[in-house]
């Protein structure tokens, strides 16, 4: 029987998750690997959560079950929390350190943990956390934090960098192939600290 590597990836409509699942997927299409996948969209044109299941190798559905998620990339503090329950205890989780208050904290008056609580929360399994935002922009647009997260977790996931990035090379659009490229590049040099 074969064991899927099951990759959840979760942050914020707009964020750029549809994209890096794609990837992903594109990836396992280079390397003749069998992938399912499966997105979810909570309102997600809004600032909605937005998650995707990537299941590399495996037998079964596209969705990964509670409990059984290799890995997890985050584009948001709050939405590696929310999620977290997807991972396995040894579950590696590759977070943005970003922070996005939901409107219905404000509407409801409700109150948010704070970063500090949420990082605390999560550094039960293996985090690598890093500021992507910060990265994308020295990479040469804030729109590719979610390639600089890609790169990132690249070393915790069973596909060839090269492949990866020839899957990045693929999909973005063509005028922003370079700066795509820099962020992959940036965000695997920071994940191979990050262990």
């Amino acid at each position: 029987m074969s064991v899927s590597f099951d990759i959840l990836m979760v942050g914020i409509g707009g964020q750029g998750t549809i994209l890096a699942s794609n990837i992903l997927g594109e990836a396992c299409l280079i390397e003749g690997r069998h992938v399912k996948g499966a997105e979810t969209h909570g309102m997600a044109q809004r600032g909605g959560s937005v998650e995707s299941h990537i299941r590399i190798d495996g037998l079964f559905g596209p969705l990964i079950p509670p409990g059984q998620a290799d890995l997890m990339i985050s584009f948001d503090l709050l939405e590696a929390l929310r999620y977290s329950h997807y991972l396995k205890k040894e579950g590696r989780l590759v977070v943005n350190n970003h922070l996005v208050l939901p409107t219905s904290v404000y509407t409801q008056k409700l109150v948010a943990p704070t970063e500090d609580e949420i990082i605390s929360a999560l550094k039960k399994h293996t985090l690598c956390l890093l500021d992507a935002d910060k990265m994308a922009s020295d990479a040469g647009s804030p729109l590719s934090q979610n390639v600089v997260m890609l790169g990132a977790a690249s070393g915790s996931i069973p596909l060839k960098p090269e492949s990866l990035l020839e899957a990045v090379r693929r999909l973005v659009p063509k005028k922003t192939v370079d700066i795509n490229t820099k962020a992959f590049e940036m965000g695997r040099a920071f994940g191979g600290i990050c262990r």
